[in-house]
């Protein structure tokens, strides 16, 4: 089972208390890149190249649209020219700035790979029925996929793995996943 890495978070814009775009984050901007204006971009995505293949990306709140062309790799970033920054001050000013994309610009996936964004709310019941609780965030630190479930009757967080054999249902339609994880994980 992998999770496909778009974007860590899901926002639903209102607009007049009407429900507008359902829209991913995909990247973010870590400031300037040289003297020039080029911008450091992280990129959430993937394949972290595909942030430039969506077209003008925006912020939360739709106020900015940036096109970009990435101009070179960097460590855990690319260097990239935005459209409308020609300063390095206009590069610092976008710094923490976080890029949008619909989510209909987005390619589907085949059924067992999920948007992180999809997992994050769900609710969690074990094999039995029992609720253990709800995906608060989806966590990768190198070795595998974990879900950060939390719930009433935790005395913390719990870190499930987003393997086959600890979750083996996810169940979008429903909002639920079906877990079975490791014995004392949840006790």
């Amino acid at each position: 089972m992998r999770i496909d890495r778009w974007g860590l978070e899901r926002w639903l814009l209102r607009r007049g208390g009407e429900l507008m775009d359902d829209l991913i984050c995909v990247g973010a901007f870590a400031g300037s890149y040289g003297v020039h204006g080029d911008v450091r971009l992280k990129s959430f995505t993937a394949e972290p190249e595909d942030i430039a293949t969506y077209g003008a990306l925006s912020t939360e709140d739709g106020a900015q649209q940036f096109e970009i062309e990435l101009t070179r790799q960097l460590k855990n970033a690319f260097a990239a020219k935005v459209s409308g920054v020609l300063t390095k001050e206009q590069a610092d000013a976008l710094r923490g700035t976080k890029l949008y994309v619909s989510r209909d610009r987005l390619p589907s996936l085949p059924d067992d790979e999920f948007y992180h964004a999809d997992l994050v709310g769900l609710e969690v019941f074990d094999t039995g029925g029992t609720l253990l609780g709800r995906v608060k965030s989806v966590m990768n630190h190198g070795a595998s996929d974990l879900l950060e479930v939390h719930g009433p009757g935790l005395k913390s967080t719990v870190l499930l793995p987003f393997t086959q054999e600890a979750v083996p249902t996810v169940d979008l339609n429903s909002g639920r996943i079906i877990a079975d994880p490791p014995e004392g994980l949840f006790s």
